[in-house]
């Protein structure tokens, strides 16, 4: 059986390591081997693991479970053929032991072929006794299959025989989730907290729960009993407060967020919260305050650069919502999001051949939102290059083929460049597509809008419509 990791070193790994400083040769039983053995691995210690087994085997060379875990490290190491061989001679030894087979099922595994691993886990239950460890293997295979339901029933499983399992109820809510099945994991959830009222985990993960299903209230109360539970459970003190946002109780938000930076050391997440709070309350000074301590504490964090580049933004100080963004970029020039807000900055201030350029970049790194591709075609029609904005607003159109918006800034730029044929083709599109958006052409050509060319064209849409 694996030790917990924090456990301190016992007797025999005590012994063990002193052995080492020196040249003599302790003997040990093939018990005191596995336990120094499974004490290295849950450390992560592998060199000192490998040199235990390979020790072991000295003195034991004819114990199972020591080849066992050989093996596992084997396989942990990549060296699957090797560790295939072994258990190939294993098992004409023993055909009854379900470790071969969960070995074998991580070998499949680490092959991605992950439904001979759930034959080989399927063999290993029908052996085992402690069945436990069984299941969550299951459990991660049908994860990696994509298979949520059998994915969700192997992880209860594991809660069912042990309820202080937490990594197995993370994943069975995941599994919920994933599904999108809210109500189910509320349901789960409830019946698991009618059996273990104080379990801080449940209730932290009922309230998130209740939050997507933007049930507020019953997420506050269940966020309140994780803290009765736990009272320094730092992520219901954070997911609380992030509901009091919701609920406009910023006041309230900040108590909370403070208290997490009470508990422990200080997070940048805690202080963006704060300072996004501070800003509701219109306390412009705090929320500034706060912005930069999450930048300060964590540099790398674009939500904490892009607050500070919004606050300025909205403070209509462009030439510093610009240094800031630039500032972002530099230490990370693959984020969309700093370009794209870069694009906004430069149209702000006018500067439209940065505004294009950073639109570009934006787009090359992925961000396809359909106001970077309208605001990116104005301002390269703004620049004059009219069919750069119509190739602009195509690529668009790709990925929004029933935005009527996309439609009626075509028709614009085709009617500016005199093609009236593909004007009149968008316009119908965008007519048929969304005739109340009419007015967005209206504004912004209003010249021809007011065209009996359009006019026209309007009246014959409306009618055909009737």
């Amino acid at each position: 059986m694996a030790l917990d990791p924090n456990e301190r070193p016992s007797q025999p790994v005590v012994k063990f390591e002193s052995m080492l400083k020196t040249d003599d040769v302790y003997f040990f039983d093939a018990e005191d081997f596995e336990d120094i053995i499974h004490y290295y691995l849950n450390n992560g210690k592998i060199s000192l693991a490998k040199k235990a087994i390979s020790i072991g085997l000295r003195q034991h060379p004819d114990v199972m479970d020591l080849k066992l875990l050989n093996i596992e490290v084997l396989v942990f190491e990549n060296q699957l053929e090797v560790a295939e061989k072994l258990l190939d001679d294993l098992q004409i030894m023993d055909s009854t032991n379900e470790e071969i087979f969960i070995q074998r099922a991580n070998i499949y595994s680490k092959k991605d072929n992950h439904e001979a691993a759930v034959d080989m886990l399927q063999k290993a239950l029908e052996l085992s006794e402690d069945s436990l460890d069984i299941y969550s293997l299951l459990g991660m295979e049908y994860l990696f299959m994509d298979n949520f339901e059998k994915a969700k029933e192997n992880f209860i499983r594991c809660v069912t025989f042990d309820e202080e399992d937490y990594s197995s109820l993370y994943n069975v809510v995941y599994c919920f989730e994933f599904l999108e099945d809210y109500e189910g994991a509320i349901s789960f959830l409830n019946d698991f907290l009618e059996r273990n009222p104080y379990s801080q985990v449940a209730w932290h993960q009922l309230g998130k729960q209740y939050v997507c299903l933007e049930m507020l209230p019953e997420a506050l109360a269940a966020f309140d009993f994780a803290i009765i539970a736990d009272d320094s459970f730092i992520g219901a003190y954070f997911e609380k407060g992030k509901v009091l946002e919701k609920m406009g109780k910023h006041n309230e938000a900040i108590e909370n967020y403070e208290t997490t930076i009470k508990i422990e050391d200080p997070t940048s997440h805690a202080y963006l919260r704060i300072g996004k709070c501070h800003e509701k309350l219109n306390n412009d000074d705090l929320a500034k305050f706060y912005f930069y301590q999450t930048v300060h504490e964590d540099p790398l964090l674009d939500k904490g650069w892009l607050a500070i580049t919004d606050f300025y933004y909205r403070k209509k100080k462009y030439d510093k919502a610009l240094f800031y963004v630039n500032k972002a970029i530099n230490i990370d020039g693959e984020n969309a999001l700093y370009w794209k807000k870069c694009a906004k900055i430069h149209l702000a201030l006018e500067n439209y051949d940065e505004a294009d350029f950073s639109f570009k970049q934006a787009v090359d790194l992925g961000n396809y939102e359909l106001d970077t591709w309208m605001q990116w075609a104005e301002v390269v029609a703004h620049n004059e290059d009219i069919p750069s904005a119509i190739q602009i607003l195509t690529q668009g159109l790709e990925f929004y083929p029933e935005e009527a918006e996309i439609e009626y800034l075509l028709t614009g730029l085709y009617l500016t460049m005199s093609n009236s044929e593909q004007a009149r083709t968008s316009l119908t599109n965008a007519l048929k597509t969304d005739l109340d958006k009419l007015s967005y052409f209206e504004k912004a050509f209003p010249e021809f809008y007011q065209s009996i060319w359009t006019k026209n064209i309007i009246a014959d849409i409306k009618k055909a419509s009737k």
